[in-house]
């Protein structure tokens, strides 16, 4: 049995933060503001997969009220999820994201994305896609003040 999944995060620009998204940290003069380390793409990736499953989402598995959450490594909580997913006799088929973002440029970071993702999902790259594109300065990510991801996913399963 197949399911499919979709994720979507969005989280606010900030001085004084470091921008990690999939797991790649990137040189940048602002970075995401969060709980965790607020990757929106792991996040939203995340996302997808515990809809796919029913079982809710990221703020309900991670919640932000909880301290040990704190600055998270957001690939590890990724890892906790498709655990979680094993567990109850899932396995990821593919994954598709797309990170909408007026600046940095992501290009030179999108295959170690991919690979930072598939890794964490215990899947093969080339089972997972990450664009990135622009709101050609529309909205609160075209005027730069937040970063979104959205993804999509599948999930394969003996279940019922």
């Amino acid at each position: 049995m197949m399911r499919i999944g979709h994720g979507y995060d969005a989280h606010r620009l900030a001085k004084g933060r470091s921008l990690i998204i999939g797991g790649v940290r990137i040189d940048h003069e602002t970075g995401l503001l969060g709980h965790s380390d607020a990757d929106v793409l792991a996040h939203a990736v995340a996302d997808a997969l515990l809809g796919a499953a029913a079982f809710g989402d990221i703020g309900e598995m991670f919640p932000d009220t909880d301290g040990k959450y704190r600055d998270a490594d957001s690939l590890i909580l990724l890892r906790e999820v498709v655990k979680r997913l094993h567990d109850a006799g899932y396995r990821v088929g593919n994954i598709d994201a797309t990170i909408v973002a007026q600046a940095p440029k992501l290009k030179p970071y999108i295959e170690q994305m991919r690979s930072n993702i598939a890794s964490a999902c215990e899947i093969e790259s080339g089972f997972v896609s990450v664009k990135a594109t622009t709101e050609e300065g529309m909205g609160f990510t075209g005027s730069m003040d937040g970063i979104a991801a959205h993804c999509v996913c599948l999930l394969n399963s003996g279940q019922n």
